[in-house]
């Protein structure tokens, strides 16, 4: 027997879901859910993207040469020559210092004079006293010149008198006698030299130092070398006025 049909009071049938429907629609959701939400996905174009292109290394470049300047060539070139002229005339210095083998000259006293010693007082001291100066070139090939000359009288270790001689030159293995002639007016000594001295002169035996300071030049040929030497002696002499020299002792050295 048939049903009977009835169109409201019917639900029409839904097919079960299938197993299709109930999965993501795609993988690439997923990924993007699980990303953190301030990050971005990354871009084709992107720095960190792997599909960013390798940049090619660019070529060096060569440096750029610099030609110099040809003023700096003819300086150079100028001291080049002068450090050889330096050597050479160093050179031939030494070798003639070596074969000429120059001396120094010398100074000594062959004879004084003691005319006067008088005291004032037994601090201030007055004297009259003449030496003679030797002056001798001992080289054979090397003409020599005294440019300054000075030369002081001592008596212990302080100085009485002082005097200076004019330039002159002297030549080769030659001598000059020079006189040179000390005046002492009231020249202080302390009381402990005055009376040295005043025991001295009763003696018959004054002891006096003479000290000379000389700027000598010598020349061979195109070269010339000024230099100083100093010379010391000890003088003994007999009372005044008619005081003489008894004995000497004459030293120089540059």
């Amino acid at each position: 027997m048939p049903l009977p049909s009835s169109s409201t009071n019917m639900l029409p049938i839904q097919p079960p879901p299938t197993r299709q429907q109930t999965k993501p629609t795609s993988l690439n959701q997923i990924v993007i859910s699980k990303q953190p939400n301030n990050q971005l996905p990354l871009q084709p174009n992107s720095p960190n993207s792997v599909t960013t292109k390798l940049r090619r290394p660019q070529p060096l470049r060569q440096p750029r040469i610099q030609r110099t300047n040809p003023i700096i060539w003819f300086a150079s070139f100028l001291c080049f020559i002068f450090s050889l002229l330096l050597i050479f005339f160093g050179i031939a210095t030494l070798i003639i210092f070596r074969g000429i083998k120059p001396r120094n000259p010398i100074f000594d006293i062959p004879n004084a004079n003691l005319t006067l010693v008088y005291f004032d007082s037994l601090e201030y001291f007055n004297g009259d006293f003449t030496l003679l100066a030797n002056f001798t070139n001992p080289n054979k090939n090397i003409d020599v010149r005294f440019e300054s000359l000075d030369v002081q009288l001592f008596f212990s270790d302080r100085i009485i008198s002082a005097q200076s001689i004019q330039p002159f030159t002297q030549g080769r293995r030659g001598t000059k006698l020079q006189s040179v002639h000390f005046i002492s007016s009231l020249v202080f000594l302390p009381q402990d030299l005055g009376v040295k001295l005043q025991m001295q002169v009763q003696s018959n035996r004054i002891k006096y130092n003479v000290k000379g300071t000389f700027k000598v030049k010598i020349s061979f040929g195109l070269i010339h070398l000024s230099y100083f030497i100093h010379s010391k002696c000890q003088i003994e002499l007999t009372s005044p006025p008619n005081g003489f020299l008894v004995a000497r002792n004459c030293i120089t050295k540059r």
